[in-house]
């Protein structure tokens, strides 16, 4: 054991910063979750589990959300997911022109959030925006909508500029994966008279595992945290159908001063999120690669 205290030196610093910046603040939500606190008076009442009583039951805004939450994660991960392997399945060569489009595609994820809403509002505007423009050119005025005015769309709208600002990112993991696996076995299948489709099912597929985990559970991740993007482009309108647990969880706190409730929903958005994390990373079993 003495030859590891040298290493101290080391810990103790990501230690203490991980005490201030997460354990103390995680600790103290929990507290909070179980008070009446405004945010603002320095006396508050313990309540016990009745925040999460009423949240859970008789809250229908905290049910929409989560509904809400589930709508915009499961098209995000499941599009963003797709369009990420297709381009890195056509960009994975270190070429010049495919290095240029890994670039361009990759550009949207260094634009700050709230320059990409300010973008999207335009393209999404009912009157002057660019898709309804370019719908009515080809004559499909048929289609055009108030992307983010109409409750039953407005939330896959957001959910589309989502995946248009980090599919790029996440396109890179993909190709990292496959860069990673050997060349060899390709050269196996090709010898065994393998198709394309029999290749990816039986070598990039089950190789590919570990690199598909973390895309999915980061953009799940993603999906759940979005927060400055919806803000900036609808603050959960309208009539709460693109609110979100992220946004729910501010505007309980700034805006309605509700911050015992707050951190009550804030702690179980931790456990819904941790939840879904640990369910996806067993459906995946990135550690088990098999061969059909």
């Amino acid at each position: 054991m003495k030859k590891y205290w040298g290493l101290l030196p080391f810990i103790i610093p990501g230690v203490i910063l991980y005490t201030i910046f997460f354990a103390i603040p995680l600790v103290s939500s929990l507290a909070l979750s179980f008070t009446d606190w405004n945010g603002i008076s320095p006396d508050y009442n313990f309540v016990g589990l009745s925040n999460y009583v009423e949240m859970i039951t008789d809250d229908p805004i905290f049910h929409q959300t989560f509904g809400n939450n589930l709508k915009y994660m499961f098209f995000v991960v499941i599009f963003q997911t797709l369009f990420a392997l297709i381009f890195a399945m056509f960009l994975a060569k270190n070429s010049k022109l495919n290095v240029f489009y890994r670039a361009l595609f990759f550009f949207p994820t260094v634009i700050a959030s709230v320059s990409v809403a300010f973008i999207w509002i335009f393209v999404y505007d009912p009157s002057i925006g660019s898709l309804n423009t370019i719908l009515k050119l080809f004559g499909l005025d048929f289609l055009k909508q108030s992307w983010l005015g109409d409750k039953n769309i407005a939330i896959y709208s957001l959910a589309i500029t989502q995946v248009w600002m980090h599919t790029g990112q996440v396109m890179i993991i993909f190709i990292a994966g496959l860069q990673s696996i050997p060349k060899s076995l390709y050269e196996v299948a090709r010898i065994e008279g393998a198709s394309r489709w029999q290749t990816f099912r039986n070598v990039t597929w089950p190789l590919l595992a570990p690199a598909a985990t973390i895309v999915v559970a980061y953009t799940t991740l993603q999906s759940f945290k979005a927060f400055d993007l919806i803000l900036a482009m609808t603050d959960g309108g309208p009539s709460y159908a693109t609110e979100i647990l992220s946004l729910f969880i501010y505007h309980e706190a700034f805006r309605n001063f509700k911050f015992g409730y707050a951190a009550a929903s804030a702690v179980i958005f931790l456990i819904i999120v941790s939840l879904i994390t640990i369910i996806q990373f067993r459906i995946l079993n990135a550690n088990k690669v098999t061969y059909n």
